[in-house]
């Protein structure tokens, strides 16, 4: 059984899961990056997460450099996505979208600031061209 840390993989899945792949992690991330939220009462009234649990995932991100840590004295603590942060939004979304396909559909769907629907696509790098997933193998770099 995989603990928390995957020393023994040398994979960048298992790197990034180290950081994000407890349970309540990306749900954190996703009211941050779709709800607005910035702050410790936010998250914990819509997660419903025990407090000691969310202030170690937010201490987590801050370490790692998701989220930064802003307070003005005074105020409570507001916690901001970073760019590295923001930029786990397509695993949100392709997430979602995979509930939404074979587990059930969610009260959600994920569009431009246009209003126009989005969805996550597997394309070439260089050519653009679309790809479906049997069409993906994994080689070493």
């Amino acid at each position: 059984m995989l603990g928390r840390l995957y020393e023994s993989q040398n994979c960048s899945a298992s790197r990034a899961l180290e950081l994000v792949g407890e349970r309540w992690s990306l749900l954190i991330l996703r009211d941050a990056m779709f709800g607005g939220f910035t702050r410790f009462s936010q998250f914990q009234k819509s997660l419903g997460v025990a407090t000691n649990i969310l202030t170690k995932r937010l201490e987590d991100f801050v370490a790692e450099g998701l989220m930064d840590r802003q307070q003005e004295p005074g105020e409570q603590a507001e916690y901001v996505l970073t760019r590295k942060g923001q930029e786990l939004m397509p695993i949100i979304i392709a997430l979602t979208e995979w509930g939404d396909k074979w587990v059930r559909p969610g009260p959600i769907r994920y569009q431009s600031r246009s209003g126009q629907p989005v969805e996550m696509q597997l394309r070439g790098k260089t050519s653009g061209s679309r790809f479906g997933v049997a069409d993906v193998v994994a080689v070493p770099r």
